[in-house]
């Protein structure tokens, strides 16, 4: 996580929201991956796999800081992607990016991601809005960080 999560409550909200996400994947028996992307590199924090019951260890430790390379993680997305679609060509594959939208350029939707929701955690006094516009341009389903938990 970038470090403009670390500001106000962000990265506690967005642990609380993946912890929230993968019970949800857990208890509808579906496959997840989880992409972590901070600093200057995009790194699978999760590997592809049916999800599992208890998730804390691996989301509490989580930190923030330095710049966010959503490029690259949209690259390792679409690969992680691609591996799904090659696996279980029938399988719906969703994406979900859980953001504040403090990034230089909007990143390219993935293409083998069938749906997308962006999950939204700006909270700053100055709305960029960066979230609900990558929403439009990617024809995927905003969400407000808040409404998750």
């Amino acid at each position: 996580m970038s470090a403009s999560m670390l500001r106000g409550e962000k990265l506690a909200l967005a642990k609380g929201c993946l912890l929230a996400l993968t019970q949800d994947f857990y208890r509808r028996r579906e496959h997840l991956a989880v992409i972590g992307f901070s600093g200057h590199e995009a790194r699978l924090l999760q590997a592809p796999g049916k999800a599992v019951a208890f998730n804390a260890g691996w989301i509490q430790p989580l930190r923030g800081g330095g710049a966010t390379p959503v490029a690259s993680a949209m690259q390792l997305a679409e690969a992680v992607l691609q591996r799904a679609r090659r696996a279980s060509s029938g399988q719906l594959l969703s994406l979900w990016l859980l953001t504040d939208g403090r990034f230089a350029a909007l990143p390219t939707r993935p293409k083998l991601a069938d749906c997308c929701q962006i999950v939204d955690f700006e909270n700053e006094a100055i709305a960029l809005q960066r979230c609900q516009r990558l929403a439009r341009e990617w024809d995927a389903q905003w969400i407000g960080a808040a409404q998750l938990l």
